[in-house]
């Protein structure tokens, strides 16, 4: 694989990889015939992303040397990270970046051409994996929310740093409304927290298609780090989603790259939270309404790993432009069984900084197979992961 990128693309590169540094420790490059393929997902298997570069959006781009099988590779993602450190530094002097894997050289090799002749070579170690795919449609979700990022990136300014997720709904009027999500501990506490909530008409929105009342609580670092990107490159940010606990999957997209990233949903409202269509939505109010209102029973107690039946982990190196987006088994609903964030050791289960509770959240990629409530259950499909030994 070798491919060349000049211009204000190595800038737009490393903008995607400064995002994507914040979902995952592992990055995932995959050579296809459509394009550079960047994908990631944190530990918990709760969010994932990837990036599809065409081959446009390089001056040269070879998947694969001629009668060869194109490598694909997962390195650490502090090690790509350092090379794109500082981007104010990439767009003022580097001129053009190429990347290769293959050959003689048993390492993936960054170099940087620089001004004034300067050039700055990375060799990287990795490891020999398998492709890392997700499973997921945003052609399934009933509602949608399409804006420049710009709006929803100053809609989050207001929202602390330190703040974990943050909720997005539809209120009175149509208007979107951005809230700060409060735990019930810290709701329950005798310090009032502050709560902030921001409101978005309808005009701002390219395209708005979605029910008054619903509304949907997730990781507000992960959302920055696609606006971010969108922002930057100027783009609109897409957003789909569907009842509280089924993934959210963020989308930009033109003619040289599209970026994906599947986030999952808390899967209960905030209790303490003001409904969205109140009068008065500075006061509290009853929760949200009742067709918003998650089964709170469904995975009351279920292991977080029974549901990443629909992360796949594939060896085939075929692959496509359009991010994954085939269904698996349409009609069937994963099984619900007690696992070890049960009620008796939720207290010990560890969560890393910017990862949802493993408990409130479910698993994000089975959300895209489940059938509607009222289908029968049927057999899981289990599907392999990627082994840390493997290479």
């Amino acid at each position: 694989m070798k491919c060349l990128v000049t211009g204000g693309n190595v800038k737009v590169l490393g903008k995607a990889v400064h995002s994507l540094s914040r979902i995952g420790d592992e990055l995932y490059l995959e050579p296809l015939e459509d394009g550079l393929s960047l994908r990631t997902v944190n530990s918990s298997r709760s969010a994932y992303a990837c990036f599809l570069f065409a081959p446009l959006f390089f001056q040269q781009y070879q998947a694969a040397a001629p009668g060869q099988e194109a490598l694909r590779c997962k390195i650490l993602m502090k090690s790509f990270l350092a090379v794109f450190r500082s981007l104010a530094t990439v767009e003022r002097s580097v001129e053009k970046c190429c990347i290769s894997l293959g050959g003689r050289s048993s390492r993936l090799v960054v170099q940087l051409h620089c001004k004034y002749g300067v050039r700055k070579t990375h060799n990287l170690s990795f490891q020999d994996c398998e492709s890392l795919q997700a499973v997921f449609d945003p052609a399934l979700c009933s509602n949608v929310l399409r804006a420049p990022a710009r709006v929803l990136g100053e809609a989050v300014l207001p929202f602390p740093p330190a703040l974990a997720e943050v909720t997005l709904g539809i209120g009175c009027g149509r208007r979107v409304i951005l809230r700060s999500y409060q735990e019930e501990e810290e709701a329950d506490s005798t310090v009032k927290a502050m709560v902030t909530e921001m409101s978005i008409g309808q005009e701002d929105f390219q395209q708005l298609q979605a029910q008054e009342g619903v509304a949907i609580t997730f990781c507000l670092k992960e959302f920055r780090g696609l606006l971010s990107f969108a922002e930057s490159a100027n783009l609109s940010l897409s957003v789909y989603f569907d009842a509280p606990g089924r993934p959210a999957i963020f989308a930009v997209s033109d003619s040289l790259l599209d970026g994906h990233f599947v986030l999952a949903t808390l899967s209960e409202s905030d209790p303490h939270s003001p409904a969205l269509c109140s009068p008065e939505l500075r006061r509290l109010a009853p929760p949200l309404q009742a067709h918003s209102t998650p089964h709170l029973d469904d995975f009351a107690n279920d292991d977080i790993d029974s549901y990443m039946i629909a992360m796949e982990t594939t060896a085939d190196s075929e692959g496509s432009r359009a991010v994954p987006s085939v269904s698996l088994f349409p009609g069937l609903r994963p099984p619900c069984s007690p696992g070890p964030y049960s009620e008796d050791n939720e207290a010990e289960a560890g969560t890393q900084p910017g990862t949802p509770p493993p408990k409130k959240f479910r698993s994000l990629f089975f959300g895209s197979i489940l059938a509607p409530a009222h289908s029968p259950p049927g057999p899981s499909p289990v599907l392999a992961e990627d082994s840390e030994g493997e290479g």
